[in-house]
């Protein structure tokens, strides 16, 4: 078999994808133009562990780099590309692959591109967040070199510490720019208000009447938060007592790439599901392919979609290209495809795990929900395709971080911190609670309290910043 030079390969790869891009218009693939770049391997690590090209700067970000070369190493992950929607999207392959894994991946990417633009999740975010979200990124890891430069490395990490922390911390039913609470005074709850009725009011106002004091009550100001708020990122940025407008910008920053990648991360199973279909799909339909590659096109698709790695005969986790892939190649057998880009359209991961996953597919692919014994065995526990279905989805909710609301903002500036761990379903690891505390202090400047309980369910107080 001939070597092919590397410009030879990319040659090939360019007018390969241009014939799949094609071929899946022709198909119906509906999505924003695709901007695809070929970048070395240690480049891909790096976007891959800090979710964008570009981005600010952070210790956190070195350690899952370490923590990925080691994984690569052991011959557990390998990242083919990287894909981020937008308009144009822009699609990273690995210029050490082979021409046939290149071209599987640029028909992988066609899929996901078409995914994020037809689906609801996709485009309510796009909208809030905007579609050019790695030109920002950019702009804001440039303008937090330059924070460096102004006010220290220590000072600029400190904060991104507690930022980043509470990274998912921010309410997804809320706009990305919400107002900020309103600021007149709390209406009284029960009975007319003053001047609604004439008799009343002058009743209020005869010597020896709780008037005054009634109208005190009435123009007292509303509570910050007015109601438990999730949204951490927004309200320590709006109402941390002692953030300069720099600092503030910093949490508003983590928290626009946060609503970013949510949809990503709700539509997991899904959207590497579809991308994998359409590549299994259009390689199949593709018939300007040459045999040798197709072939060798399909060994790397079967690589993607085993259920589990290597010589094992079981897996703990899901892979959710397999999972993905066989409910998306069931539904467009059993309901044809124009249901399955209705599907594609409205569900996120919840509602298609939960209306798509059937007794029949979930034995199929084998899954079942275990537990962990004390001597480091595990135990299957149920088979059951409900418990099997909120066992994948489990740690998907609240965007897999547990349940942490704003309950107060006492008038000396005290935080109160309250764990829902009713919503929650969970307990805490006390250790790493109050790391994060520490590193919202720092933020805050003021003392922050939590109301938890830890993984036995005892309730605790965890403080920072008190005597």
């Amino acid at each position: 078999m001939m070597t092919l030079s590397q410009a030879d390969m990319n040659e090939r790869l360019q007018d390969y994808g241009k014939r799949i891009e094609s071929l899946g218009k022709s198909l119906g693939l509906d999505y924003y133009p695709v901007d695809f770049e070929l970048v070395p391997n240690n480049f891909m690590n790096e976007v891959a562990i800090y979710g964008l090209p570009i981005r600010m700067p952070h210790w956190s970000f070195g350690v899952r780099y370490i923590h990925q070369l080691i994984r690569q190493s052991m011959g557990h992950s390998r990242i083919f590309e990287v894909m981020f929607p937008g308009n144009p999207c822009h699609g990273y392959l690995v210029n050490s692959n082979t021409l046939a894994e290149n071209t599987l991946v640029t028909a992988h990417v066609l899929g996901h591109a078409d995914f994020a633009k037809n689906n609801h999740l996709f485009a309510r975010f796009a909208e809030m967040s905007g579609t050019n979200i790695v030109e920002h990124a950019a702009a804001q890891a440039h303008r937090i070199e330059q924070a460096v430069k102004n006010y220290g490395q220590q000072r600029v990490e400190a904060l991104l510490d507690a930022a980043l922390a509470l990274e998912p911390h921010v309410d997804l039913d809320q706009e990305l720019h919400r107002p900020l609470y309103p600021t007149g005074p709390k209406p009284a709850e029960h009975g007319p208000r003053a001047g609604d009725d004439p008799f009343n009011d002058r009743f209020r106002h005869l010597p020896g009447e709780a008037g005054p004091a009634q109208a005190s009550k009435e123009r007292r100001s509303a509570p910050i938060p007015p109601r438990p708020e999730s949204d951490l990122l927004w309200f320590i940025a709006h109402y941390g007592p002692e953030l300069e407008d720099w600092e503030r910008d910093v949490f508003l920053a983590v928290r626009h790439e946060s609503f970013y990648f949510y949809p990503v991360f709700a539509c997991n199973i899904m959207n590497e599901g579809w991308a994998t279909y359409w590549h299994a799909r259009l390689l199949r339909e593709a018939d300007f392919l040459p045999e040798d590659l197709y072939l060798d096109a399909v060994t790397c698709h079967s690589n993607v979609v085993r259920p589990f790695a290597g010589e094992q005969q079981a897996a703990l986790a899901i892979n959710p290209y397999h999972v993905g892939f066989s409910m998306w190649e069931r539904i467009v057998e059993k309901q044809g495809m124009e249901r399955a880009r209705a599907i594609r359209r409205d569900e996120d991961d919840f509602g298609f795990i939960r209306n798509f996953l059937d007794a029949e597919l979930a034995e199929k692919l084998g899954l079942f929900v275990y537990e962990t014994q004390s001597d480091d065995g595990v135990k299957v526990i149920a088979r059951d395709v409900n418990k099997v279905r909120e066992a994948i989805l489990a740690p998907k909710f609240n965007y897999g971080a547990p349940c942490i609301q704003v309950g107060e903002m006492k008038t000396d500036g005290t935080l109160v911190l309250v764990h829902d761990h009713t919503a929650d379903g969970r307990g805490l690891d006390l250790e790493r609670a109050a790391r994060v505390l520490q590193y919202v202090h720092r933020a805050w400047r003021r003392p922050v309290m939590l109301q938890t309980i830890d993984s036995r369910g005892s309730p605790h107080e965890l403080r920072s910043g008190t005597q």
